[in-house]
């Protein structure tokens, strides 16, 4: 069983117009700074992204994959790995969005599968870079907004 990296962090914005950032996914490396760039291949019956591709270069984990999505309304959105990369065999993960007195809390949950050994504790803290980073970032984009 794959270890699971989770943050949350609260954004001063209400659930859709964070949702809307997350899936605005050509944005995405304008703040998310491990994704190069991210293309979407297909929509849902709802208009959002079903299956997008991102080049994603986070150090020690660098790769091309495609990950499909499923959308709940602005609650939250998970995804997982509908074509591996070289380097990234199972990636799944997703946001829950929650309101509060201060805007949304946003928690962000990823869990990494590699094709390649790597150290558990090197393959933890690529996670949690790659997580700290995109709830910064998202918070950083939703507010400037």
């Amino acid at each position: 069983m794959a270890d699971r990296t989770t943050s949350s962090i609260t954004i001063g914005a209400g659930r859709s117009t964070v949702m809307a950032v997350i899936a605005d996914f050509a944005a995405y490396p304008e703040w998310a700074g491990q994704v190069k760039s991210a293309e979407t291949l297909s929509t849902g019956a709802d208009g959002r992204p079903a299956t997008v591709r991102f080049v994603l270069d986070a150090g020690v984990i660098s790769d091309e994959y495609v990950l499909g999505y499923d959308w709940h309304d602005d609650e939250s959105v998970g995804w997982r790995v509908v074509e591996a990369g070289k380097m990234v065999s199972g990636l799944t993960g997703g946001y829950r969005l929650a309101e509060t007195a201060a805007g949304t809390e946003v928690t962000y949950e990823l869990t990494v599968d590699l094709s390649v050994p790597m150290i558990g504790m090197i393959k933890r803290k690529a996670e949690k870079v790659i997580v700290d980073t995109a709830l910064k970032g998202l918070k950083k984009r939703v507010e400037a907004a």
